[in-house]
């Protein structure tokens, strides 16, 4: 079986090194997949079972990277002897992302390495409790990066000093500066920016050229060239004795403060996780044995009662014992109305109690909650890649050494055709600094990162990553009809009795619906709710077309026109008249006639509608798929404006009706429960499966509409558009910003203006181009909720 990790990684500047650390986890033993998201500094991997994990992260040191290692000694307590130890030990190195785990019986103590992207300390705790002990307060240790601030108040200073005294004279009536103050305050600068150098050996050794390269060797060359010129001035010409400690220096303090500002802005990037987490309450008022006492929310286990007061969130996932409230969800479906929660509801981890007290029996916490799957799935789609995205890691795996290339043909053919060696210098350190592919490898995770953030406040959860593309390029909406366009609660209207009295006819077929789940036998059930019901036995299930049963003594079969069919039992016209009425018939026979007809309607929801009509004007045509019998469907289709219908189609026949439409060249989005609907919501393009708020499990969906509110369609749909042209905006900019620019650093504008661009401008552009990318994507985040059809369009 395979295995998930996620393992922070850090010192990752631009899509070389993306690709880079890719090629490096895939060359390592038991690792099936890797995917590195450069917006998140993240690598999500796929694992065989048993790998060793140190072995995974020695391959992503050597490729000259860090990935984020976590150690914690978990005191614990009620361990008296050896196999104690050893019980907690195989508890902990059998979760993922343990790396090691030592328990010591003398100290009492846990010690662990782990990923804590992967594996938490409350999942830690919960894995210690399981096996019967109890952890106690722990102390914790992460290796930490440099922080680029602290950096930047070194280089800052100092390289705006070095500025000031190598331009300042030339500016203002000030006297001349000694070289050797220059020197002074230009080497602080060196120092804060030692992580490029770092860095670039790192690159250079692993013949896998990226930013920190072309940084190194443009400001490290702009340092070198300026010690040469003043301890060897013979060396160079008159006119080439020029000192540019200035231009190194502003250089490495504005790419500095460029990925200073990066970094800020990959961190609202991926704010919508964190905000979701944070929802989780720190503390849980428990009650045992009559008694309440405040502990931990993370301490929490399955079985627990707490207590909830009215404006408090509740602390973990579970299910109502006691009092009625309301509940506000708008965190986990967008819906702003709180929902009435009384014993016997279900409710969530993170949302708000309203108005009066609530006694909650846990049933799911830590990792198992809803609120920690929102954010593992939002994480995991933030990892997808674009077929765009491949192409451009591709280029940019290859366009490092391009532009080297190109610096040197640009010197080479400066020293031998332009003013001399001076401004030869000067356009290779321009090449060198404004090429940089640092916005070609953010263009794509930050728009992602953004997009399913802001999506699952709305309530939408993209699983998979793709969606966003294959929403954005459907051209075809197929909905099925109970449940998704309707309000998935039909309701019986009619009963005609034949060879039975109402009454008795409806008392039967309850009967026989007593044990199914289908939304038709609990219009029935619901019908007869004040009838007393006689036990029904041998009740099967006929698939496609009903059920069958014995009931006081007589065999009875309940379905659709197809069963009275099979059977031979010829339908009275009335019996008929209900189809064509827009009913949904259920007919009652014992085998040789019929005994009793019901209608049963399931009314549209109320925005269908409105949604089918957005649909439209966004280009897509809306078809409706459903098992249920045409007339009803055709009904249902003309009332909310649908033209295609496919009626009295089975679950597997679905499969092969959206097969078809992809056939003609389609790209079909189908939308369903979930339930029944998981072969179709697989083969479409894009599945859409309509949850409940809690049913985020939905393995076949690769979007989830937490709210049964059809609008969220619509939203993931415009969502998905305006991501993929936001990444495609990204692209064009990061990489024809490049194309265009490399020969304005090379020199193509001087002989019409006799200037060359200067380094610390193209340093600049560099910065400014990653920023870019980020802010544009950073757009996202004030998507507006489709309001209706005028405010839309």
């Amino acid at each position: 079986m395979a295995l998930e990790a996620k393992v922070k990684v850090r010192g990752m500047t631009c899509a070389s090194c993306v690709a880079r650390v890719e090629r490096a986890l895939q060359r390592a033993p038991g690792v099936e997949e890797a995917r590195v998201n450069l917006a998140t500094e993240e690598a999500f991997l796929r694992l065989q079972e048993g790998v060793d994990l140190k072995e995974v992260l020695k391959q992503v040191e050597e490729a000259g990277y860090e990935p984020v290692v976590a150690r914690a000694e978990i005191p614990i307590r009620g361990m008296t002897c050896a196999a104690c130890a050893a019980r907690v030990e195989r508890a902990l190195k059998g979760l993922p992302g343990v790396l090691a785990a030592h328990v010591n019986l003398a100290t009492e103590k846990a010690s662990l390495e782990y990923l804590p992207d992967t594996v938490t300390l409350p999942r830690l705790h919960q894995a210690i409790r399981e096996a019967g002990y109890e952890p106690l307060e722990v102390a914790q240790e992460e290796r930490k990066a440099p922080a680029y601030p602290l950096d930047l108040l070194i280089a800052l200073p100092f390289a705006f000093l070095t500025l000031l005294l190598a331009m300042g004279p030339m500016l203002l009536p000030l006297p001349h500066v000694p070289p050797l103050l220059q020197v002074l305050t230009a080497l602080p600068v060196l120092y804060a920016g030692r992580r490029f150098f770092r860095q670039a050996l790192a690159e250079i050794r692993h013949r896998s050229l990226g930013m920190s390269t072309l940084v190194a060797l443009g400001a490290g060359s702009a340092y070198l060239y300026s010690f040469l010129v003043l301890l060897f001035p013979p060396l160079f010409p008159e006119e080439a004795r020029h000192l540019y400690l200035e231009a190194g220096a502003v250089i490495l303090a504005l790419i500095l403060l460029g990925k200073h500002l990066e970094e800020k802005a990959k961190g609202k990037a991926s704010e919508a996780i964190r905000k979701l987490l944070s929802l989780r309450p720190k503390t849980a008022r428990v009650v045992q044995e009559g008694e309440e006492r405040e502990i931990p929310a993370e301490a929490l286990i399955p079985g627990d009662l707490v207590r909830v007061l009215p404006g408090e969130r509740i602390p973990a996932d579970g299910v109502v014992v006691e009092g009625f409230s309301h509940v506000d969800e708008a965190m986990l479906t967008g819906e702003p109305l709180p929902k009435a929660k009384g014993p016997g509801d279900e409710v969530v981890g993170g949302t708000v109690n309203g108005e009066g007290p609530l006694l909650i029996r846990v049933s799911r916490v830590g990792e198992a909650t809803v609120l920690a799957q929102m954010a593992r799935l939002v994480e995991e789609a933030q990892a997808y890649k674009p077929r765009v995205q491949e192409v451009a890691d591709r280029i940019a795996g290859i366009f490092v050494p391009i532009v080297l290339l190109i610096g040197l043909f640009t010197f080479g053919l400066w020293l031998l055709l332009g003013p001399g060696l001076s401004y030869a210098f000067v356009a290779l350190l321009s090449v060198l600094l404004i090429a940089c592919p640092c916005a070609m490898g953010l263009a794509t995770p930050a728009a992602i990162a953004v997009a399913t953030g802001r999506a699952a406040q709305m309530g939408l959860l993209f699983r998979k990553g793709q969606a966003l593309e294959s929403l954005a390029r459907a051209d075809t909406v197929v909905l099925d009809k109970t449940g998704t366009l309707t309000q998935g609660k039909p309701t019986l209207t009619e009963t005609l009795g034949f060879a039975l009295d109402p009454k008795e006819a409806l008392r039967l077929a309850a009967a026989l619906e007593r044990e199914s789940e289908h939304p038709l036998a609990k219009a029935v059930l619901e019908a007869a709710q004040h009838l007393p019901l006689p036990e029904a036995e041998g009740v099967r299930a006929l698939p496609g077309e009903g059920l069958e049963g014995v009931v006081e003594g007589r065999r009875l079969y309940l379905g659709g026109p197809a069963l009275m069919e099979r059977l031979g039992v010829p339908l009275p016209r009335e019996a008929q008249a209900l189809s064509q009425k827009g009913y949904t018939p259920l007919y009652l026979a014992d085998g040789e006639r019929l005994l009793a007809a019901f209608g049963v309607f399931d009314p549209p929801k109320p925005e269908a509608g409105e949604v089918v009509a957005a649909l439209k004007r966004l280009g897509l045509k809306p078809v409706l798929l459903t098992g249920d019998h045409p007339i009803p469907a055709r009904r249902v289709a003309e009332a909310l404006g649908i033209g295609e219908v496919l009626a009295g189609v089975r679950p597997e026949g679905k499969v092969e009706a959206i097969r078809r439409l992809q056939a003609e060249g389609r790209k079909v989005i189908f939308v369903g429960d979930g339930l029944n609907d998981a072969a179709a919501l697989a083969q479409a393009d894009a599945g859409v499966a309509v949850g409940t708020g809690t049913d985020i499990a939905i393995e076949a969906g690769d979007v989830i509409l937490l709210s049964p509110n059809l609008f969220g369609l619509v939203n993931a749909i415009l969502l998905s558009r305006r991501a993929l042209r936001t990444i495609y905006l990204n692209f064009f900019w990061a990489f024809f910003y490049n194309v265009l620019l490399i020969p304005v650093a090379a020199g193509a504008l001087y002989p019409f203006t006799g200037l060359l661009l200067n380094p610390m401008l193209a340093a600049g552009a560099m910065s400014l181009s990653s920023l870019f990318v980020l802010t544009n994507s950073l757009r996202l985040r004030g998507f507006r909720p489709y309001p209706g059809l005028t405010a839309l369009f």
